[in-house]
């Protein structure tokens, strides 16, 4: 059944592919470039009319634009960051990420409302501020950027996602810094985003799986893995409330866990990068409670592939969490419950720090958060935000702690 599906939507392709040009243009396909085309037959948010979106590979291959020339670059990034035990390094060396989550300038930054003065001026000013890491929402909800269809198949993303991409990753390599790119939320899966459905209809199918995989993670590494300052892909931000809340679908783990492990293999094939899950609660990425989703074990149990591996732990926190599951604070990874295995960083915690209002927290301002979390054997921490999104602090708030461990990087 699986060979016939694949069979029929090769032959839709080509079908598909011979009348994609001619929509909405006067022009004979012969004498139209293909690019062009295409992209001039987005509607307003950027995605692919639903006439032109049968030819998934064809069209994934058709909107990728021409890659920006490297040499223009003008890098001041150490270099490509690897795994070694359970630390982080860079030629060797151990490298502590100093970290922030920018998760978005506007919503759905890219293929949106996209602004390069705004990443290239904060990231500056980040760097100035001792930061080294920051943490990105690349896709927000899933509404703007990528073409999905109602069966859950991802066609391809728009030109104009890879073109801010672009400029993302510029702005990163001549600011020095690293990003942590987050591909997917439970946003997308909440019943108030318009594509919901359809994010939710390609977990129930492992085909639409591999084209999100296939056109779409793929072509992402191999577009941005000679760029040193991606140094880690977050397959998804909080899939504790995809599985837990209502309003997200309340969808197995083995349907999540079949997805990140087919991300995490197809990664680890096609780049260096390295790949985490920013699970929202400890909760379930430790056998200390509900268990480990993120393991080796895990992912390799729903997808037959050594390469369905996590690199490193990514768990968030905040103070609700502490009478449950403890305080990471002045804990080591492995104290507060993760096994061990791999580095671990704290993905989130709000920038506005610490208090005892909440059993089982403690007073700690967020300058305290960053020294603490860098003495106790952490390979790095995020706060939420440096941009004040919300109301949960921004840089202001911990730029002196930032800076102070940043000095002590330094002066190893």
């Amino acid at each position: 059944m699986k060979i016939l599906k694949r069979l029929t939507a090769i032959l839709l392709a080509g079908i598909m592919c011979l009348g994609l040009f001619a929509c909405g243009k006067e022009e004979s396909s012969d004498n139209v470039d293909k690019t062009d085309a295409v992209t001039e037959q987005q509607t307003g948010d950027g995605e692919v009319p639903a006439e032109t979106t049968e030819g998934e590979a064809e069209t994934s291959a058709i909107l990728m634009p021409e890659e920006m020339d490297k040499s223009t670059v003008n890098s001041i990034i150490p270099g490509k960051i690897e795994v070694d035990g359970t630390d982080f390094v860079v030629d060797g060396e151990k490298i502590f990420m100093n970290g922030v989550n920018t998760p978005w300038d506007k919503w759905n930054d890219f293929g949106g409302s996209f602004s390069s003065s705004f990443w290239n001026s904060h990231f500056a000013e980040l760097h100035e501020a001792g930061i080294n890491a920051v943490r990105v929402w690349i896709s927000c909800n899933g509404d703007v950027g990528i073409s999905i269809k109602d069966d859950g198949y991802v066609v391809a993303a728009m030109p104009k996602h890879w073109k801010d991409l672009d400029s993302l990753f510029k702005a990163a390599e001549e600011n020095g810094i690293y990003i942590m790119a987050t591909l997917m939320s439970f946003d997308h899966f909440k019943d108030s985003n318009k594509k919901y459905a359809s994010w939710r209809a390609m977990l129930d199918d492992e085909m639409a799986m591999d084209s999100y995989v296939d056109n779409y993670v793929i072509p992402f590494c191999k577009r941005y893995d000679a760029y040193d300052s991606l140094w880690s892909i977050d397959l998804c931000n909080e899939p504790d409330w995809i599985h837990e809340n209502d309003e997200c679908g309340k969808i197995p783990w083995d349907k999540l866990g079949a997805l990140w492990a087919r991300e995490a293999a197809a990664i680890h094939a096609n780049s260096d990068i390295l790949v985490t899950v920013g699970f929202g609660m400890i909760k379930y990425n430790s056998d200390k409670y509900s268990g480990n989703f993120g393991s080796d074990k895990y992912l390799q149990s729903v997808y037959d592939s050594e390469l369905a591996y996590l690199d490193f732990y990514s768990t968030h926190f905040y103070e609700w969490e502490a009478p449950w599951y403890g305080f990471p604070f002045d804990k080591d990874p492995v104290t507060f419950g993760l096994d061990g295995t791999k580095p671990a960083v704290l993905g989130e915690f709000p920038a506005t720090g610490m208090t005892s209002n909440t059993n089982g927290s403690k007073d700690m301002s967020p300058s305290e958060c960053y020294t603490s979390v860098y003495g106790n054997g952490w390979n790095g921490l995020f706060a939420w935000t440096s941009n004040g999104v919300d109301d949960c602090g921004s840089l202001e708030d911990f730029i002196d702690g930032a800076k102070e461990v940043a000095s002590k990087e330094a002066a190893k």
